[in-house]
């Protein structure tokens, strides 16, 4: 075999066994991520852990990922950083999306809107879903740019076509507020169904509401309902739990049923709905749909007025009078109730 020979028989010898050795690499990644989606997490990370540590970007995130959720791993979320920044340097999508959300959520790393913007627009320009929408967050909010809501619309739209639920419920909403875009209720409507149908509770709501009220769609108070309740099967959503004691209250697209109404009214209070708390409180006054019961009737007012809902003082003040003259007709035996402690939502 002369040298030229040589030479060319030398190349196929190395460039065969670099296949041999990548593809042994992608079986070794491909069992790792079957194992980790059934759950079986310590195969999984015995796949990931070397290919990892010789510089697979892939199985270096999905490492990160297992650190970051305690996943066949002691939870080491900043082991999980130091891994995804590894990935994310070599260009892994999932992993710098990974780092922005860390950055701006300041997870075991300094609150940096800055560095995360970074790495969202270096995953987004990928095309990674995720990314695109938290970039439309931050131009969104002005998060560290100059608020724009044309741009936020833009990212959100490339997210929610990609079928990211959130992205979707965003762009309805702008939509259906005119930010950014011509107010546009079937625009709104439109999206608000695609996130509805990714299990998006909220979506849900809006899409129930848009029924009740006609907006984009003809009004239809059984399918402002049928959403209502689906809303609530996703996860106790409070404003569908007032708006079906509403409709049950007036009887709206149902036979009036005080009793119905109230235990909505009551699912939505114990949420802390200060409108659900001021109806509850008046149900318990006037004894609609559940006993008369004063004392009852002031707890839940007072607690709707320390959430902010000026009505219920004036009905406070009723529910006084009407205590003080039952106190003196000897006709009330408890003094009154101070407003139970209710955790608050502050988002």
């Amino acid at each position: 075999m002369n040298n030229s020979m040589m030479k060319i028989y030398t190349r196929l010898c190395l460039a065969g066994a670099l296949f041999v050795a990548c593809a042994g690499a992608q079986a070794g990644l491909q069992q790792g991520l079957d194992a980790y989606y059934t759950g079986n997490y310590p195969a999984a990370l015995a796949e990931f852990k070397p290919l990892a540590e010789a510089g697979e970007a892939q199985a270096q995130y999905q490492l990160g990922a297992m650190y970051y959720w305690g996943k066949g791993a002691k939870q080491d979320r900043k082991t999980a950083l130091k891994w995804y920044l590894k990935a994310a340097e070599q260009g892994n999508a999932d992993a710098q999306s990974s780092l922005g959300v860390a950055y701006t959520d300041g997870v075991d790393v300094k609150q940096d809107y800055a560095e995360a913007m970074n790495w969202f627009r270096k995953a987004a320009e990928q095309g990674d879903r995720v990314a695109q929408y938290n970039l439309g967050v931050a131009y969104d909010l002005g998060r560290n740019v100059q608020q724009d809501s044309q741009e936020a619309i833009s990212w959100y739209r490339k997210a929610a076509k990609q079928g990211y639920g959130k992205a979707q419920y965003n762009l309805g909403l702008m939509y259906y507020n005119g930010e950014g875009v011509q107010k546009d209720y079937r625009e709104a409507l439109s999206w608000f169904r695609e996130a509805a149908e990714r299990g998006d509770a909220d979506a849900q709501y809006n899409v129930g509401v848009m029924y009740d009220s006609g907006q984009g769609v003809t009004q239809d108070y059984a399918e402002a309902m049928r959403r209502y309740l689906k809303a609530d099967k996703l996860g106790g959503n409070a404003l569908a739990e007032f708006s079906l004691g509403e409709m049950n209250a007036v009887g709206r697209g149902v036979p009036q049923d005080y009793k119905e109404a109230a235990m909505w009214f009551r699912k939505s209070a114990e949420q802390g709905n200060a409108r659900a708390e001021y109806n509850l409180g008046m149900a318990y006054k006037d004894g609609l749909g559940v006993p008369a019961d004063l004392a009852e009737a002031h707890k839940w007012l007072a607690m709707a007025l320390a959430a902010g809902n000026e009505k219920a003082a004036e009905a406070i003040k009723e529910v006084e009078r009407l205590m003080d003259f039952k106190r003196v007709s000897g006709t009330l035996k408890d003094g009154g109730a101070t407003p139970k402690k209710s955790k608050r939502k502050h988002k």
